[in-house]
């Protein structure tokens, strides 16, 4: 099998993106995996489906989605080595310094395929399913992985733009679902949201495309992560971990005890 391996850095000036990303609450980052590497992880994405189904984990949950056409994958890292590179990607890495701080902790890592038919989850801000009101910093960071196409007729993300900027639930307008617009990217882009952004999948209406999308979230390093990787990761996995990726992960004994210092670097 040939490598899926991704270079240290890839020489890019983010700064742009980092900018975007603090005006705007969100910036998409193309060319990040090159075509080949996308279809590979496209291709271990849907073996990584089968074995979680296998290991008696479904891929549709009536509680987020409206039917199975949509196919979700947890725990990623567990069921192959190339997400564990992902999360771990020096582009990835360095948004999120960039708006969480030197330190932070991977909170979760999924994955979503929406097929034809598929429709939309409920509208949420991924803060706000970790934390109670108000919602004053950025706390999170959802990078985005396409690995194919993500267009608003094949379901890619919809978003309400500045919506960062609501503090509390009495801020979010009644009409706010007809202010939702959609994230359009190509395969090998990422698309970085801020945990403040209100957000719900789309719906793919088309007749033969695929959307599949990974969702690395990352947050600030007091907040608990919405995965105890500790108990989610098998012991074989975990002594595969450097010793980096633990402290991201919070698998040792320590967690993240000493990692907020009254001061945390911001690049």
């Amino acid at each position: 099998m040939a490598s899926t391996k991704f270079p240290e850095a890839d020489g890019r000036d983010l700064s742009e993106y980092k900018e975007k990303l603090k005006t705007d609450g969100w910036c998409a980052i193309p060319d990040v995996l090159s075509p080949e590497k996308a279809k590979a992880a496209l291709d271990r994405l849907w073996k990584a489906a089968e074995e979680s189904r296998k290991r008696g984990n479904d891929t549709y949950l009536p509680h987020l989605d409206p039917n199975e056409s949509n196919v979700r994958v947890f725990f990623l890292m567990e069921l192959d080595e190339i997400f564990r590179d992902l999360i771990s990607h020096p582009t990835a890495v360095s948004m999120a310094q960039s708006l969480l701080g030197e330190d932070f902790l991977i909170s979760n890592f999924t994955a979503n395929i929406a097929r034809p038919g598929s429709g939309s989850m409920g509208l949420h801000s991924d803060l706000s399913l970790q934390c109670p009101d108000p919602w004053v910093k950025p706390w999170g960071l959802n990078v985005i992985w396409c690995l194919t196409d993500a267009t608003h007729a094949n379901g890619s993300t919809l978003y309400i733009p500045h919506s960062y900027r609501w503090t509390t639930r009495a801020d979010i307008p009644t009409n706010a679902e007809s202010l939702l617009v959609p994230f359009e990217a190509k395969a090998g882009s990422i698309i970085c949201m801020e945990g403040r952004i209100w957000h719900t999948s789309g719906q793919n209406v088309t007749q033969d495309q695929d959307r599949a999308l990974l969702f690395g979230a990352y947050n600030a390093p007091f907040l608990r992560g919405q995965v105890n990787w500790a108990a989610g990761l098998s012991e074989k996995t975990k002594e595969g971990l450097s010793e980096k990726m633990r402290d991201w992960l919070g698998v040792d004994a320590r967690a993240n005890t000493g990692r907020v210092k009254g001061v945390n670097k911001v690049y």
